[in-house]
């Protein structure tokens, strides 16, 4: 912009201002000159530079009114109202410099304010969407806790989940409170819930509690009992029964246990005392056992049958005096005292089938019974040789040799009778 020519009273002048010999200074504007203040004190020089000053001022709040909303640090509705009271400042500034440029400047902040706006509502926007996603997916999870059976953590995670939704923005009225009654409505079905849980909980332990104060009382009266073989039967089924009765309240589960558990050790104490003192006997009882082992045993091979039955009668009964040995060894001695029981049954028996006069007679009938088929089949066997008559003769010859392993095996019969 060209410099006009300074009226003949100038004493200063500026690019955008003059001051008078008077000492009024004015402001070059679009609209013309306007008076913005006197300067008397000093040169006048110094007058427009006072006034520049001022000017400078304004510029530098524009300029941070720029920047401010340029950089999203000021709300647009706040940048308006701003620019609204620097506009007016400016239009009616007492300063020298660009005013109308400072002006188009803050007009121009219009088109920046309202993409701002358009920005910030789109963020809200934005944000609404995201809290509103967010507060859906915490509904959800809190009507999945409220299903569940998670009666240790669940409640804390519905806590969890309330202080974040505290946290959140709310959303517009209609779907805040839509939202808020299913998670409320979770939370509420939960509880119910959980309480009923611990109510049910409360009666089984309460049952429990009943049951294993019986089991206590069978336990703590077989402890003493010495009928081993039930008692030991009976504890475990009391245990099985115990496991079975499931928890009582935990104090009370902790000392019933403890009762039950003492009474059980010293059942199996006394027991453990009693069975190594049976273990003891039973281990005298087996070297008396072998030692009548090694007697019956000598009795074999037996050549005499009759007086090995009355030795072995004398170890018998002293054998069943004896008593009981310990288990893993009472199928070896029995196994050793049977075979020597066997084997003189057997030569007893051997002895007396050789002088049954009855078993002999069946031998010699038989033996003569052999020998005259025997006779018989020879003699058929010649005539169908002698008549040629070659079948029949093989068939009498297979005979007599039936006939003959026969009589073999009865003539040795007959001859363990010494005839």
């Amino acid at each position: 912009m060209s410099e006009p020519a300074a009226p003949s009273d100038t004493v200063a002048r500026s690019q955008w201002g003059r001051v008078t010999r008077d000492g009024t200074v004015y402001v070059r504007t679009a609209d013309g000159e306007r008076v913005v203040g006197s300067w008397q004190a000093d040169a006048p020089e110094e007058g427009l530079g006072f006034f520049a000053r001022r000017f400078a001022d304004l510029q530098v709040q524009v300029e941070l009114l720029e920047q401010r909303l340029r950089s999203g640090t000021m709300a647009p509705e706040a940048a308006r109202d701003t620019a609204r009271r620097l506009r007016a400042s400016v239009r009616d500034a007492a300063a020298v410099g660009d005013l109308d440029g400072l002006l188009e400047r803050i007009d121009g902040l219009d088109t920046v304010m309202q993409e701002r706006r358009e920005a910030r509502r789109a963020e809200r926007a934005a944000a609404a969407e995201q809290t509103r996603a967010r507060k859906e997916a915490i509904a959800a999870e809190a009507e999945a806790v409220a299903e569940s059976d998670d009666w240790r953590d669940g409640s804390t995670r519905l806590g969890d989940l309330l202080t974040e939704w505290k946290a959140l923005p709310r959303l517009d009225k209609a779907g805040d409170d839509a939202l808020w009654h299913r998670f409320s409505a979770a939370r509420t079905a939960y509880t119910r819930r959980r309480k009923a849980h611990f109510a049910e909980l409360a009666t089984r332990r309460e049952s429990a509690r009943a049951v294993k104060e019986q089991l206590l009382a069978q336990a703590e009266q077989l402890s003493s009992s010495t009928d081993w073989g039930p008692a030991s039967a009976g504890m475990r089924a009391l245990m099985t029964q115990w496991k079975a009765a499931g928890r009582a309240p935990r104090e009370v589960d902790d000392a019933l246990w403890v009762r039950f558990r003492a009474a059980q050790d010293a059942f199996y104490t006394a027991r453990e005392a009693a069975t190594s003192a049976r273990d003891a006997e039973f281990a005298d009882n087996l070297t008396a056992k072998l030692a009548l082992l090694t007697e019956a045993e000598g009795l074999l091979p037996v050549s005499n049958p009759a007086a090995a039955r009355a030795r072995l009668r004398s170890i018998q009964d002293r054998w069943s005096a004896i008593g009981k040995v310990p288990r893993d060894s009472v199928r070896e001695v029995e196994a050793r005292l049977r075979a020597v029981e066997e084997a003189v049954g057997t030569a007893a028996e051997e002895a007396w089938r050789r002088s049954n006069p009855e078993a002999r007679a069946r031998a010699e009938s038989t033996v003569a019974q052999l020998r005259d088929s025997l006779a018989n089949l020879q003699s058929q066997r010649d005539k169908a040789v002698a008549a040629g008559e070659d079948r029949k003769a093989a068939e009498a010859q297979a005979a007599i040799s039936a006939r003959r392993q026969w009589l073999e095996q009865a003539e040795q019969t007959l001859a363990e009778f010494g005839g």
